[in-house]
């Protein structure tokens, strides 16, 4: 799954486009080294596909080859860092 990045001074978003559909995973950028993930959007059509999961790891593995942390202010993102002890170096919980 491809998966772009999207950033501006304040913050930005993770975008997967599958099947023409697109899917989201916003974030606010608090300091250099910490960002707040507050929105994980995938439409209906590609729920149950593993796109907002896809979405998740992007994340965290941007935040781990960029050296900062994230807060999970996103309900879905948030469940998913709680299932996922190996993510707990960069989600601050």
């Amino acid at each position: 799954m491809d998966i772009r990045n999207e950033n501006n001074a304040s913050g930005g978003r993770y975008v997967a486009t599958v099947e023409g559909h697109e899917a989201e995973m916003t974030f606010s950028r608090a300091s250099p080294n910490l960002i707040i993930i507050d929105h994980t959007g995938v439409p209906d059509t590609l729920r149950g596909k593993g796109v907002g999961q896809a979405l998740a790891l992007h994340a965290v593995e941007e935040a781990r080859d960029g050296g900062w942390k994230i807060i999970p202010l996103c309900p879905f993102f948030k469940a998913q860092s709680l299932r996922h002890a190996e993510w707990h170096d960069v989600v601050n919980m």
